[in-house]
């Protein structure tokens, strides 16, 4: 009697827990296709559109540049060689802005990127990726991380590690 008490005590308890689990599912994430899961964003992908603020405070889109070739940078002001390749950026920025642009993402919009900037004498847009989504969204986990996109928003090249000033001239050809 008291196995049968038990028995139906467990399977009562199975049943309330299925009786659980059915209403109170979880939505899976949808997969990444597993190309995606092991380069992220690359070559030949088109590139996807984010809008955030720059320094200004003004919201920057990157599909306001379709039609111009961009020179996406992801990078911190604490970055060893994301400092290193500043001063080629700028150098190339200034001989070549008609010809593309660059769009600098910074991934650390709580230090003083206004200061780093104007320490350095930068001129090209900086971005600051306030929340992380573009950071998440390109699958950046090394910086620097550069992308360069062409005039329709197909990414051309993406290279991890800091850029020389004549390894940028080479990308942008």
């Amino acid at each position: 009697m008291i196995k049968k008490a038990i028995g139906a005590g467990i399977l009562a308890g199975l049943v309330l827990f299925a009786i659980f689990q059915h209403f109170n599912k979880v939505e899976e994430p949808e997969a990444i296709e597993a190309s995606q899961a092991a380069t992220g964003i690359d070559a030949g992908m088109l590139a996807p559109d984010f809008t955030i603020k720059n320094l200004d405070g003004k919201e920057v889109s990157l599909k306001d540049y379709r039609g111009k070739k961009v020179m996406l940078n992801f990078w911190a002001t604490w970055c060893p060689p994301c400092k290193e390749e500043m001063p080629a950026m700028e150098k190339i920025y200034e001989e070549k802005s008609s010809e593309f642009e660059i769009l600098a993402v910074n991934l650390d919009p709580q230090n003083n990127v206004a200061g780093f900037v104007n320490d350095n004498k930068l001129t090209f847009p900086v971005l600051l990726d306030q929340n992380g989504q573009t950071q998440q969204t390109y699958a950046i986990i090394s910086i620097p991380t550069t992308f360069i996109i062409d005039e329709n928003g197909i990414i051309l090249k993406k290279q991890i590690g800091s850029l020389t000033y004549k390894q940028m001239q080479e990308l942008l050809k």
